[in-house]
């Protein structure tokens, strides 16, 4: 703001304030009357910031400092010392001089980017005041002792929440970009941001539901999802798409993709540029994807076994009727990846040789290290996750999204909470973020299986650990060749438990570690130039010793996944074909009817 004429202040228009105030009593009158609708006949028992969870977890906290309050006594006299150290700073850089700071942002921390944080002594003090007390409370409660480790996990994420809600750029009045706008505008910007946030109320019946994208600005099948292709099977859990061919020849072996059915496929589909399927087509392989429904409460009972037994077992049996070949190439997605990797060992016992290869995207089989998603499982959580499930068939795809979001709280909540409630601004059409926006539901009895078996007890990884279709399953009998894919910034399927996987197959393994997180570092198509990969012919049982010894290879992993999955192929090309050939019928185009319903 330094070196500029102040905002002159703005008198809104005194019509089109009357039009507001009486659109928003119209607004809040109508929301408050759903609210009360609401609390009676909501009989929901699980919440994703549980107050229950979150106190105990505190209540421990404090009796541990209580054990050796000296410590707690360093911390304060530590942050002390920094806040006078920037009150002296301060007065310097209000003199003319320019001081180092105290503390600064992380440098992909986009909140302080606004030149104010850095030029306006009073932001800069703001800033850097919030900066140190973040720093001192969060090294506070990471460096208290007696906490086992579970509670320290959980202290340690709610300590974040709570930062990063307390951070000045939330509220307007420490905002500098605000405050200009309020000026600017004559408040219209807070008025616009009132109605926007009882918009995302009403959209959420009493629960704000905040908008991250304009969900107009997208159709799939015309804007995204656009890959032709059609739908030629469908069941109660999934339809079967076939994608038509770009090239006149193509590889002999199918490729068939199994995304998580915690999200949509689409992903992998957003809009050509950066389309993974379309590149995949493009290279000269015959896609199949699974699409998964998005299920309501006719689908409670369907289990795991019924997501192997009704997906890639019955997939199997359609490209087979479709192309001809018994033989494919399997891409499991997080989830999916959780679903092929059950089914590999299942077809092992069954000496079933069908899938050739199999690469797994982002994918945990062992849980031993969950993530920050490992502080939602507790027995106390399951036990009120379970519960709602028993009262509505399936676990709410809305508390999943909101699960996800904090783990990236500043980006994928707060950052909203400032565009549209603050600055009274619209969000950007953004097809990852409309991606991000369309919730999927958890039939009960999957959802159970999976969360107790993986995240709680972790037995997928352990021989005979769990049982499907009658057969305790063993990964350690998977021996086909397997491509490894993680991504190095991942917070919802770690690298290093990732890498777990490495020591349990018995096959062929390449370990390939990307840049960025869960989505950017998969999809990052070749010309995006961005990121790297990691790539290391040896595979340690230690992920720290990979690391060490692995080599950068500038550019995206899709084409190093290319030339490996060509190379376990072995066969020739055929001549293209398309969605229809052989003995089935085309449903519909794609993407399909499945993935078009939409929560709400």
């Amino acid at each position: 703001m330094s070196g500029t004429e102040p905002p002159q202040l703005k008198l809104a228009d005194p019509e089109a304030l009357s039009a507001n105030i009486a659109k928003i009593a119209e607004q809040s009158n109508k929301l408050v009357y759903e609210f009360l609708e609401r609390q009676q006949s909501d009989t929901s028992t699980f919440q994703v910031l549980d107050p229950d969870t979150i106190g105990k977890a505190f209540t421990e906290l404090t009796q541990q400092m209580w054990r050796d309050p000296g410590k707690v006594f360093e911390h304060q006299m530590a942050m002390w010392q920094d806040l006078l150290d920037l009150t002296t700073r301060t007065a310097r850089h209000a003199l003319g001089d320019e001081p180092e700071p105290v503390a600064s942002p992380a440098p992909d921390d986009k909140r302080f980017k606004d030149d104010a944080w850095q030029d306006n002594p009073l932001f800069d003090f703001i800033k850097q005041s919030y900066l140190i007390a973040a720093k001192h409370i969060q090294a506070n409660v990471r460096d208290v002792e007696g906490l086992d480790e579970k509670t320290a996990r959980q202290v340690d994420f709610y300590t974040r929440q709570f930062v990063d809600a307390m951070a000045p750029t939330n509220f307007a009045s420490t905002n500098p970009k605000v405050v200009r706008e309020t000026l600017e505008t004559g408040g219209q910007n807070l008025l616009e941001g009132l109605s926007n946030m009882l918009e995302d109320l009403e959209a959420g019946k009493g629960k704000l539901r905040i908008r991250m994208t304009d969900t107009e600005a997208f159709e799939l099948g015309k804007n995204v999802a656009v890959t032709p292709g059609k739908v030629i099977f469908q069941n109660d859990l999934m339809q079967l798409l076939q994608y038509a061919p770009s090239t006149e020849a193509v590889h002999k072996r199918p490729l068939l993709i199994l995304p998580p059915w915690i999200n949509k496929f689409y992903i992998l589909d957003l809009r050509p540029k950066n389309s993974f399927i379309k590149w995949a087509v493009d290279q000269g392989h015959t896609v199949f994807v699974v699409s998964w429904v998005n299920p309501d409460a006719t689908l409670a009972d369907k289990t795991f076994e019924d997501y192997m037994f009704e997906g890639p077992l019955q997939a199997l049996k359609v490209i087979e009727q479709a192309t001809g070949e018994r033989d494919v190439n399997a891409i499991g997605y997080c989830l999916g990846g959780t679903l092929l990797a059950g089914t590999l060992a299942y077809m092992a016992e069954k000496q079933d040789r069908r899938i050739k290869s199999a690469t797994f995207f982002t994918t945990m089989v062992d849980f031993t290290e969950p993530g920050e998603l490992g502080v939602f499982i507790d027995e106390q959580q399951l036990s009120a996750m379970e519960e709602d499930m028993e009262k509505k068939g399936y676990f709410e795809g809305s508390a999943m999204a909101e699960a996800f979001n904090l783990l990236r709280a500043n980006d994928l909540i707060w950052s909203f909470v400032v565009n549209n409630y603050l600055l009274g601004k619209d969000p950007f059409p953004f097809d990852l973020l409309y991606w991000n926006s369309d919730s999927t539901r958890m039939p009960r009895e999957m959802h159970r299986f999976y969360l107790r078996n993986m995240y709680q007890n972790n037995v997928l990884c352990k021989p005979g650990g769990i049982t499907l279709g009658g057969v305790p399953v063993d990964l350690t009998k998977i021996k086909t060749p397997v491509y490894i894919l993680s991504t190095k910034e991942d917070h919802i399927a770690p690298w290093k438990s990732t890498y777990a996987a490495t020591q349990l197959y018995s096959g062929d393994v390449r370990f390939v570690l990307g840049g960025s997180g869960h989505i950017a570092g998969v999809i990052n198509p070749p010309a995006a130039r961005k990121y790297a990969y990691l790539t290391g012919d040896e595979l340690p049982e230690d992920p720290d010793a990979w690391l060490t010894g692995a080599q950068a290879h500038e550019g995206s992993w899709w084409t190093d996944w290319n030339k490996w999955i060509v190379r376990h192929s072995r066969a020739k090309k055929v001549a293209a074909r398309q969605p229809g050939d052989g003995d089935v019928s085309v449903l519909e185009d794609a993407p399909g009817s499945y993935v078009k319903q939409r929560i709400g």
